[in-house]
C-alpha cells in the first residue's frame, strides 16, 4: 500500500514509484542456508522454476524500472521469485 500511495502522490510530477519483491536469491547471507542440503531442498521445492535467483536478475529488473521502458509503470510491486509466491510458500 505504501508503494501505491507514493505512486499516487508523485504521479502528477511524472515520477514513478515501484517496488521489487525478491524471492530466494543467492547472496553471501543466504549461502550458508543454501549450503545445507536439507534446507536447500526445502527451499527449491517451493520454487516452481526449481532454482534460487541471482543478484544479477534483480539488478536487471531495477535497470528496467529505471529506464524509459517502464515510464508508464507505477504503484506496482514486481515479484521476482521464480514463482515462489504463487505457491504460497514464503520460504
Amino acid at each position: 500500500m505504501f508503494t501505491q500511495c507514493l505512486a499516487t502522490e508523485w504521479a502528477p510530477y511524472n515520477i514513478c514509484v515501484n517496488a521489487i519483491g525478491p524471492g530466494s536469491v543467492l547472496t553471501e547471507l543466504s549461502a550458508p542456508v543454501l549450503s545445507d542440503p536439507e534446507r536447500k531442498k526445502f527451499i527449491l521445492e517451493g520454487i516452481p522454476m526449481g532454482r534460487v535467483g541471482e543478484t544479477r536478475e534483480i539488478g536487471l529488473l531495477a535497470v528496467y524500472l529505471a529506464s524509459e521502458a517502464s515510464d508508464w509503470v507505477t504503484g506496482q510491486t514486481l515479484y521476482i521469485d521464480g514463482g515462489q509466491l504463487s505457491r504460497g510458500n514464503g520460504f
